[in-house]
């Protein structure tokens, strides 16, 4: 199966036009990849001064035509694989000189290496773009990639190689699956993880081996990496758990077992909101949005209808009442829990104000005692003013007698517990809420739809 690719290539803004052909020509010509050079070809040039030639030839079209581009394409490369056992190094070298030979038509040098470092033999081709004679040389034309690539094919199938058989659109399998992003927390937990089961001698043996992995380690009072290309250092103690400097000191001293970090993948949604095409339809959408939304949302009806069977849901009424019921339920628990954190903050400011009252008791006696010195207030007005501001707090609550602080402790956790229990519920009545009042909508949106569908049209 031959796949073939056409790339024009631009002198690097940082390397001279010589050094960009040398650095291609090297790269294809590669002893390790072509069998120690056994398997590259040329024409009209020798492989070993191809980038020379290649010059010498854009020279002389410099002369003869008097004028230079700053942004010009330098050569061409083809990029042409085969099917895993299919074809030999050797025939896919020939292959690969015919296609080059039948695509420039003999005007223009190049090179063909055939590497074997993969599971597929591939070819690279060079060609340059100026022209053995120095007159003209190749423009990149429309469609220039689609006819290397039926010429590829053409030439395969005179050989009695398989090709790409070309698929029409809508019988294309579509792609589902698509590999997980991985971040650079994500791949430096797995390096860590790949250290810890070679069990390092100690933890600066367990550093050295990050750097061996192109990592730069900042040793301090919290150990940060950094890996190539990042921009910002990671801390152990931001990984989460099992990564931070203590936890990995133990499992190198075998004190704990390491367990890998395991990435949770993120809950699908059930079914999404309907779009509004009459809506977006008097916005100006097109007729073929209208045709992509019609078909969206029937797959999402049809997962909403499955929800609602899923929860025992057999009518509109039904629904509405479970809906209102569920968020009445989440309002319900939200509002216990804003409760309960009101409550948390005046115990904190209350037990502030009962501390300070008890700490400056004695000074503000001893201020009333001295009748109210001026003298007295300056030297002492932080404790003055702290007993003025609890004495105040304690009046505007209408408190005769002060609670104990142990009590407000008491309080204090027990709310704190309550509050902490209530959240996995409230979460629950918030996705509960959140997934029917989505079903509702979607419901009325559909049927509103529906009838303006099928509306009888009047006729003059």
């Amino acid at each position: 199966m031959a796949a073939t690719r056409l790339i024009a290539l631009h002198k690097n803004k940082d390397m001279t036009v010589a050094a960009c052909l040398k650095n291609r020509t090297d790269y294809i010509e590669n002893p390790d990849k072509t069998e120690q050079g056994q398997f590259v070809s040329s024409y009209a040039c020798s492989a070993l001064t191809a980038d020379e030639e290649f010059m010498l030839t854009k020279r002389q079209y410099d002369l003869v035509n008097g004028r230079r581009q700053k942004n010009d394409v330098i050569a061409y490369q083809i990029r042409q694989s085969f099917r895993p056992g299919e074809i030999t190094a050797e025939e896919a070298n020939k292959v690969g000189y015919e296609l080059a030979m039948r695509f420039t038509k003999g005007k223009h040098a190049f090179v063909v290496a055939t590497h074997t470092d993969r599971q597929h033999i591939h070819n690279h081709v060079i060609f340059n773009s100026t022209a053995l004679d120095g007159s003209r040389k190749f423009r990149d034309f429309f469609f220039s990639a689609l006819a290397v690539q039926r010429l590829s094919d053409l030439i395969c199938l005179e050989h009695q190689l398989s090709v790409i058989e070309k698929k029409p659109y809508r019988e294309r399998q579509k792609r589902i699956v698509y590999p997980p992003k991985e971040s650079n927390r994500d791949r430096l937990c797995g390096i860590i993880d790949t250290i810890l089961a070679e069990k390092p001698g100690d933890y600066e043996a367990f550093l050295q081996k990050l750097e061996q992995q192109g990592y730069e380690v900042k040793r301090g009072k919290y150990t940060a990496v950094k890996g190539k290309g990042q921009k910002r250092f990671i801390r152990f103690r931001t990984l989460g758990t099992g990564y931070g400097e203590d936890e990995i000191k133990a499992v190198l001293e075998g004190k704990a077992k390491h367990q890998p970090y395991q990435k949770k993948q993120p809950k699908e949604q059930p079914f999404q909101l309907l779009v509004d095409i009459q809506g977006k339809m008097a916005e100006g959408k097109s007729v073929g949005y209208k045709k992509w939304a019609t078909k969206f949302n029937l797959k999402e009806m049809s997962k909403t209808l499955l929800f609602l069977q899923e929860q025992k849901i057999g009518s509109a009424e039904e629904l509405r009442e479970r809906a209102a019921a569920a968020t009445e339920r989440y309002h319900e628990l939200g509002n216990s829990i804003k409760a309960a954190e009101a409550r948390l903050t005046q115990i904190a400011v209350l037990k502030t104000h009962i501390i300070n009252y008890a700490k400056t008791r004695p000074a503000y006696d001893a201020y009333r005692k001295s009748g109210y010195s001026k003298k007295f207030l300056e030297a002492h007005r932080e404790e003055i003013t702290l007993h003025k501001a609890a004495k105040a707090a304690f009046d505007e609550a209408g408190m005769k007698k002060l609670p104990k602080v142990n009590e407000l402790d008491a309080e204090y956790a027990e709310l704190l517990i309550k509050k902490k229990a209530a959240y996995p519920d409230y979460r629950k009545a918030r996705d509960e809420m959140q997934q029917l009042m989505k079903a509702q909508k979607n419901v009325e949106l559909f049927f509103a739809e529906d009838k303006s569908n099928f509306r009888p049209q009047h006729t003059r």
